[in-house]
C-alpha cells in the first residue's frame, strides 16, 4: 500500500491502527511512543549515554557493517562525494560516543542524576534542603532539515539522552544516518528503541505535521525562517518550541595571520571551513573579512584561498552538480566577471574560480553590504577588505538576527574584546577556522542549551 509517509524506523511491533497510514498512522505512532515513556524514565541517565554511545561508536569502526552501509548510501542520498561523506561522518559521529555524550550531560546539567531523581540545588544555600529534578518531554517531535547528513542523529540523541520519546522527521538529504542509527539501536536495545521512530515524507505535509505536533510537548524545528515560523504557528501553545532557523556564518582574518609565513596555512584552514558539507552547513562561512595592513594583502589572500580550495578539490571533491545547478553557477560567474570588468583598469574586484570544479572566490572592493545573491552552488567565498576590525560589528549588523558562527584567525590579544562585541551583536559562537565545521556537542546551539532547552525543571522545597 502506498502511504504518504515512510516509516523508516518505528517502535518494535508497531503497526498503524487498522493498517491505516497517513495522519491516523502518525497519531497511532505518537501513542506508541508516549507509552514507552514510563520504561524510559526508569533508565539511569549515565547508562542511557553508554547505551546510545555504543551505537554511535559503530559509525566510527571501519569494520562495522553499519558504517560500511552508511558510507555506501551517503553519497547518493546526500549529494556529497564519497570522500566528503566519509569526512562528514567521521566528524559528526565523533560526538555520538559514550564519553562525548557523558561530557554533554555533565556540561549541561553538572550532575546527570538530576534526570533520575531530586538532587540538591548546586550552589544554593539560601533554602537548605531545596532540591531539583529535570524532566524530559513526554514526546519530542523533531522536524529536521536535510542539508547536512548527521544532524538528525545528533537531534534524536539529545532528546533520548534526556529520556524523551522521539519522533524524528529527517530532511531528504539526511534519511540514511537516522534510519541506520535506529536500526542499530533496535538490534542492541529493543526497549530503548521503542522510544524512537524515524519517519519521512516528501516536502511539507501539513496534515502529517499537524498530527504529530498535536501530541508533542517539545518541538524542535530546523529549516528556513518560513518553515520554522509555520511550524511554530501550528505547534500547541503548551509545547516548548525550540527553533533552529536560517543562519549565516562569516570569517575574520586579522593581520597576525597574514604574514608571508602564516598566510598559506590560514588560507588552508579557511578553505576547509568553507568546503566542509559543500558549504551547506549553518556553520559554513560565506563571507570573509580580511584586515588590511598585513604582509599578505587582501588580494593576495584571495589568491591563496583559491589555491587552497583547488587543493581540497583533489582530496575532498565537491559533490556532483545537476544540470540546473551547473548552469546557474556558470551564469553567476559570467555576471561576476562582467561586473568586475566594467569597473575599469583600476578595479580591485575580481573573480577566481576552478573552472569545471565548482569552487569560487569573489574578491570584492568594499567591506559593506550583505553577502549577496551569488547562488549557493558549490563552494563560494566572498572576500572583502576591512581597514579596522572595530568597524566590523556595524558592518555585520544587518546579519544580526541570523548571525551564528564567526571563524577567526590572527586576532591575538584583540580576540576577547572582538568576541564580546560580536556576542552583543548576535553571534552565538566564535571559533578558530580549524574548529568551525564541527562544534563540540555541548556548544550552545543557536545560543541555547542543547539539552536544557528540552527540559522542564521541578523544584522541591524543604
Amino acid at each position: 500500500m502506498t502511504t504518504p509517509f515512510e516509516a523508516l524506523a518505528t517502535p518494535p511491533g508497531f503497526v498503524p491502527r487498522d493498517g491505516v497510514a497517513g495522519a491516523e498512522g502518525i497519531m497511532a505512532l505518537c501513542d506508541a511512543l508516549k507509552a514507552s515513556r514510563a520504561a524510559l524514565a526508569e533508565r539511569d541517565a549515565a547508562e542511557l549515554a553508554d547505551a546510545l554511545g555504543r551505537i554511535g561508536e559503530r559509525f566510527l569502526d571501519p569494520g562495522d557493517p553499519l558504517r560500511r552501509e552508511a558510507l555506501a548510501l551517503l553519497p547518493a542520498s546526500s549529494g556529497l562525494s564519497a570522500e566528503m561523506a566519509t569526512e562528514v561522518l567521521d566528524g559528526m559521529a565523533a560526538d555520538w560516543t559514550g564519553p562525548r555524550l557523558g561530557a554533554l550531560l555533565e556540561s549541561e546539567l553538572g550532575d546527570a542524576t538530576v534526570l533520575d531523581a531530586f538532587v540538591r540545588r548546586q550552589g544554593d544555600a539560601s533554602v537548605p534542603g531545596s532540591r531539583v529534578m529535570a524532566v524530559g518531554p513526554s514526546l519530542c517531535v523533531q522536524i529536521v532539515a536535510g542539508s547536512v547528513p548527521g544532524v538528525g542523529v545528533t537531534a534524536l540523541l539529545r532528546s533520548l539522552l534526556v529520556k524523551g520519546p522521539t519522533l524524528l522527521k529527517p530532511g531528504r538529504g539526511d534519511t540514511v544516518l537516522p534510519r541506520l542509527f535506529a536500526r542499530g539501536l533496535a538490534e542492541a536495545d529493543r526497549a530503548l528503541a521503542a522510544a524512537l521512530a524515524v519517519v519521512y515524507w516528501r516536502g511539507g505535509n501539513p496534515a502529517l505535521e499537524s498530527a504529530a505536533l498535536a501530541f508533542a510537548d517539545v518541538v524542535t524545528a530546523y529549516g528556513s525562517d518560513g518553515t520554522v515560523a509555520d511550524l511554530r504557528s501550528r505547534a500547541p501553545v503548551t509545547a516548548r518550541f525550540v527553533p533552529y532557523h536560517h543562519r549565516v556564518s562569516v570569517g575574520v582574518v586579522g593581520r597576525e595571520a597574514l604574514t608571508d609565513a602564516a598566510a598559506p596555512r590560514t588560507a588552508a584552514d579557511v578553505a576547509r571551513a568553507v568546503a566542509l558539507f559543500d558549504q551547506r552547513g549553518c556553520v559554513s562561512p560565506q563571507l570573509l573579512y580580511v584586515e588590511e595592513g598585513g604582509e599578505c594583502s587582501c588580494a593576495g589572500f584571495a589568491e591563496a584561498l583559491g589555491v587552497a580550495l583547488s587543493d581540497l578539490e583533489r582530496t575532498l571533491p565537491t559533490g556532483p552538480l545537476d544540470g540546473a545547478a551547473a548552469s546557474a553557477l556558470h551564469q553567476a560567474r559570467g555576471v561576476a566577471e562582467l561586473t568586475a570588468g566594467s569597473e575599469g583598469s583600476h578595479a580591485r574586484s575580481r573573480i577566481i574560480h576552478g573552472g569545471a570544479a565548482p569552487w569560487t572566490v569573489l574578491l570584492e572592493t568594499s567591506p559593506e553590504g550583505a553577502p549577496g545573491r551569488f547562488p549557493p552552488v558549490g563552494r563560494v567565498a566572498r572576500v572583502r577588505p576591512v581597514a579596522r576590525l572595530d568597524a566590523l560589528p556595524a558592518l555585520l549588523a544587518p546579519l544580526s538576527p541570523h548571525l551564528q558562527t564567526v571563524g577567526v584567525a590572527g586576532l591575538g590579544a584583540r580576540l576577547d574584546d572582538f568576541a564580546r562585541a560580536l556576542g552583543q551583536l548576535g553571534a552565538v559562537r566564535v571559533a578558530p577556522f580549524s574548529a568551525v565545521p564541527f562544534p563540540p556537542p555541548w556548544w550552545h546551539h543557536d545560543g541555547g542549551g542543547p539539552l536544557r532547552d528540552l527540559l522542564r525543571f521541578v523544584d522541591l522545597e524543604a
